[in-house]
């Protein structure tokens, strides 16, 4: 398993456990995993409150994000449940270029994240 995908797992379960005071149920798929489905589709996080789906999640690194990538969040857009992309903070910009030219900057929201490691 590369290191960025080891990542993107650890992000995934990081996020379960700070999202789980906001919703009751959060259902996952690690990547390359198809355990939980929601209409058709295998996000990385599926979170619900009380049977009903709220929302659902995509963890992105920064080798992921691409026009590719981008079309599919557009799919995810029509699912029936508001796409949240969780995004480095370093590739926000692209992030947001790619939803304005797939025409789904207003049906997404982008969450953002920054690693920081200090040392003495």
């Amino acid at each position: 398993m590369k290191s960025e995908n080891i990542f993107h797992d650890w992000l995934i379960d990081y996020l379960r456990k700070r999202l789980s005071k906001d919703y009751s149920e959060i259902s996952i798929n690690y990547d390359g995993e198809e355990t939980n489905e929601f209409n058709g589709s295998y996000p990385d996080l599926i979170l619900k409150n009380h049977g009903l789906v709220m929302g659902i999640m995509e963890v992105e690194t920064t080798n992921t994000i691409s026009p590719e990538k981008a079309a599919e969040w557009k799919k995810k857009t029509t699912l029936g449940a508001r796409l949240i992309l969780m995004i480095p903070e370093s590739e926000r910009k692209k992030a947001m270029d790619l939803l304005w030219s797939q025409g789904i900057a207003d049906k997404a929201g982008i969450g953002s994240y920054d690693l920081k490691i200090k040392m003495p």
